[in-house]
């Protein structure tokens, strides 16, 4: 598929951070998962299950079910203190965003029940309007959705399994201009592309109070084959045939909840996404551009990450349940590569929620999670592009969402 594309741009996109979990994935789905900062597997008992443990459909009540729910993000500006000359450092914009998800569950037919989940797991947006940060990340904004159906069988009542595709649509939008450094040099891009992986899941639960859980999501490999549009050095060169591909990465999830209480469960959650198959970023021009400082290949070397998360779940009344999270979130960046498009650095995660019980069909929810992200001090060389320090990074989501059987 062709594209108006600059291939450079797209590349970056994909490694822009989020703030929100390991580079650019985002955990929260769903008013649950913000509420428990993403330990929302073992636990999982609304339709959102149909996404973070498929497995678990199985034992939901036997009735059609359905979720909506909307997250709205807010990104903080992160502040970059040059430490070799005041004129390098740089703010980045605040981002804001709305993000759609949706769930639904079948009833049992024989054993089986099927499951749909629309998702955003990636994504979000960079932007720098300083000299410096524009040259690299004028603009990065990445919206991935992914549409996941799965199928759940229950072998007994003590084990499910699952297993379904996964459909990733993927839309970049980039711009940057090194022009405020009196560098006629930059690009810009719009482009899109649809790949496929699949996701499986195991569900036990050996006694009523202990539920434990198993999820595997695959790599997506993104590939890109684009018109690139370049200005090189005041040389325009529009529609220029181009490739690169990146991963979207394997995510592995081991999650354990029990009830503590009659009323209290607690979740908790380790999951690892491997971000080491991210080695290089490799963009090819055809034919080759002589001189072309786009072309050539830049080492990424990335280290897979984990992730660990408590989630907390106290049903207060029959009406009213009570949720609350905590986590620490790697980041999978050697220190020495990162820059503008990629200033990420690990996370803790704090949040809160509720489900209010309308009636025996209807439940009404909201979620808030903050994450902080440490500061990322970069001082490896002083000749280096970046040599200083990302501070101030941060995200505060808000979810509401109803869930509904009929």
């Amino acid at each position: 598929m062709k594209k108006k594309i600059s291939v450079l741009a797209l590349a970056s996109i994909f490694v822009a951070s989020s703030a929100m979990g390991s580079a650019w994935r985002i955990p929260e789905e769903s008013v649950d998962s913000t509420a428990k900062v993403g330990a929302n597997i073992a636990s999982a008992t609304r339709t959102d299950t149909a996404y973070f443990n498929p497995a678990k459909m199985s034992w939901m009540d036997d009735t059609w079910q359905i979720e909506v729910d909307a997250t709205y993000i807010y990104l903080s500006p992160i502040k970059y203190e040059d430490g070799r000359n005041s004129f390098y450092s740089s703010e980045s914009e605040t981002e804001h965003f709305l993000v759609p998800t949706g769930f639904v569950v079948s009833p049992d037919y024989s054993g089986f029940r099927f499951g749909l989940a629309v998702v955003a797991p990636y994504g979000l947006s960079k932007r720098w309007e300083d000299p410096f940060g524009k040259a690299v990340a004028g603009e990065f904004s990445l919206a991935v959705i992914e549409v996941n159906p799965t199928v759940s069988y229950a072998i007994s009542d003590m084990i499910s399994v699952a297993a379904g595709p996964r459909m990733l649509y993927a839309k970049a939008t980039m711009e940057n201009d090194a022009s405020g450094l009196g560098i006629p040099l930059g690009t810009n891009m719009v482009g899109d592309t649809i790949e496929w992986g699949w996701n499986v899941a195991v569900a036990v639960k050996p006694m009523d109070k202990l539920d434990l859980a198993v999820t595997y999501r695959s790599n997506v490999d993104l590939k890109f084959e684009d018109d690139a549009n370049l200005n090189l050095m005041g040389t325009l060169l529009p529609n220029w045939d181009a490739d690169v591909t990146v991963p979207a990465p394997a995510v592995f999830a081991v999650s354990v909840a029990y009830d503590v209480l009659e009323n209290l469960n607690i979740e908790l959650t380790w999951d690892r996404t491997y971000w080491s198959q991210y080695e290089v970023l490799d963009i090819n021009y055809h034919p080759n551009i002589p001189g072309n400082p786009f072309e050539v290949p830049v080492a990424r070397d990335w280290n897979d990450t984990n992730a660990y998360r408590i989630g907390l779940t106290y049903g207060l009344n029959d009406v009213v349940t009570l949720m609350a999270g905590f986590g620490y979130d790697e980041n999978p960046i050697p220190t020495d590569k990162v820059d503008f498009s990629i200033p990420d650095s690990d996370a803790w995660l704090y949040s809160v929620g509720m489900q209010y019980a309308v009636n025996e069909n209807l439940d009404l929810g909201i979620a808030f999670l903050y994450d902080y992200k440490e500061s990322r001090d970069v001082k490896g060389s002083p000749t280096d592009r970046v040599y200083g320090e990302f501070t101030e990074a941060s995200a505060l989501l808000v979810s509401v969402g109803l869930n509904y059987k009929f």
